[in-house]
Order: structure tokens, then C-alpha cells, then sequence
């Protein structure tokens, strides 16, 4: 009776969600836009200081002439 629960389970998982390879696609492709997403914060957190710390030099040269 069990065996046969398991076995109905076992396919029944097989047929709701494919092959494993599609699935390890999706996890590949998840893990490089969240590496991406990273990268862009990283960079923008970088950038966006360094065009703070400009601005604000050229803003107090402005008060300056």
C-alpha cells in the first residue's frame, strides 16, 4: 500500500514538474540574475559615492567665486 502511495507520488512529481534539467536551468539562470543584481548594486553604491563626494566639489567652488 505504501509502495504504491509513493510510487503515485513519485509520478506525479514527475509529470507537475518536468525533467530535472529544466529545473536546474532555472536555479542556473536565478543564481546569475542574483550574482547580476549584486554586481549592479555593488557599482552603483561605488559610483553614486564618488559622484556625491563631485558634486559636492564643484557645489563648494561654485559658493566659493
Amino acid at each position: 500500500m505504501i509502495k504504491t502511495q509513493w510510487l503515485f507520488f513519485a509520478s506525479w512529481m514527475r509529470a507537475r514538474f518536468g525533467d530535472t534539467q529544466r529545473g536546474a536551468s532555472l536555479v542556473e539562470y536565478a543564481l546569475l540574475v542574483a550574482l547580476i543584481a549584486v554586481v549592479c548594486i555593488l557599482a552603483i553604491t561605488f559610483l553614486g559615492g564618488r559622484a556625491s563626494e563631485k558634486f559636492s566639489e564643484i557645489g563648494s567652488h561654485m559658493d566659493n567665486t
